[in-house]
């Protein structure tokens, strides 16, 4: 069933992402009517066969009855081994219902020689920035598990980043943090749209082109404050700090559950 009603929306000329999307609103309790972007492009490229191939390679948007390869921007960035792709990201994390869903970049300073850490809640938009003396994996990885301690265990559970190679650690980030981490298309910043959002905006306060090494934690932490302090249209003009300290009362208040030993 699953499969016909993805044809007769791509006949309709849906996209893929759309196609999933509208999917996840239509069946959003069951998992089994549910499938990803990147599935339905697979099942027509890769799996696709004959006339079916081509017809439905042709109600998509680009026409085209092979898909443009992406290897040169992964052999560009080098291939991060064991990753797991944005593909398999669970819906819960897309429509941002469930909070502990986290967006990871690097801000880069004058030639790439320098770089702070960036990590943004996608439901409340809050805001943590990473000090790092380098953008090492191992720095990287030091300063991942270090964050993860300054918020309660509930509020990390997953996090999507581009494929870096300072995220080779990402295997030892998540024994340590329990993050179920994600990796994005290459040269899909959309796929984190939360996260580049952000990283342009704290362009006003780390300029591209200067040496971001100058900068301390203190001033880190300085610049992190005003940034969740700003009120957001996304969140009905909540700042992000409010978002998040709403999220903490409320689940400080739920009842424990009880032990059936």
């Amino acid at each position: 069933m699953l499969r016909e009603l993805v044809q007769a929306k791509l006949m309709k000329k849906l996209s893929p992402e759309q196609i999933s999307r509208q999917l996840r609103k239509q069946f959003p309790d069951d998992p089994q009517m549910q499938v990803s972007h990147e599935t339905i492009y697979q099942s027509i490229y890769v799996q696709g066969r004959g006339a079916l191939r081509r017809e439905l390679a042709v109600c998509l948007r680009t026409g085209r009855a092979m898909r443009r390869p992406h290897r040169k921007a992964q052999e560009r960035r080098g291939r991060i081994p064991n990753m797991i792709n944005i593909s398999e990201r669970p819906a819960e994390v897309e429509d941002r219902a469930v909070p502990g869903h986290w967006e990871g970049d690097l801000v880069l300073g004058k030639n790439g020689r320098s770089a702070i850490g960036t990590l943004v809640e996608r439901k409340t938009r809050y805001l943590i920035l990473l000090h790092l003396k380098g953008k090492s994996a191992e720095e990287v990885e030091k300063a991942m598990v270090a964050a993860t301690k300054r918020l309660p265990e509930t509020l990390w559970r997953s996090l999507t980043w581009d494929q870096g190679r300072e995220m080779m650690n990402h295997a030892q980030i998540s024994v340590a943090t329990n993050l179920q981490i994600y990796f994005c298309d290459p040269a899909s910043p959309w796929q984190r749209g939360s996260n580049e959002n952000t990283n342009g905006l704290l362009r006003q306060y780390f300029p591209k082109g200067t040496d971001l090494s100058v900068h301390s934690p203190e001033h880190l932490e300085f610049v992190a404050a005003e940034m969740n302090e700003r009120p957001r249209k996304t969140l009905d003009w909540l700042e992000p700090r409010e978002a998040l300290a709403q999220l903490l009362s409320e689940s400080s208040r739920q009842p424990a559950v009880a032990s059936t030993d």
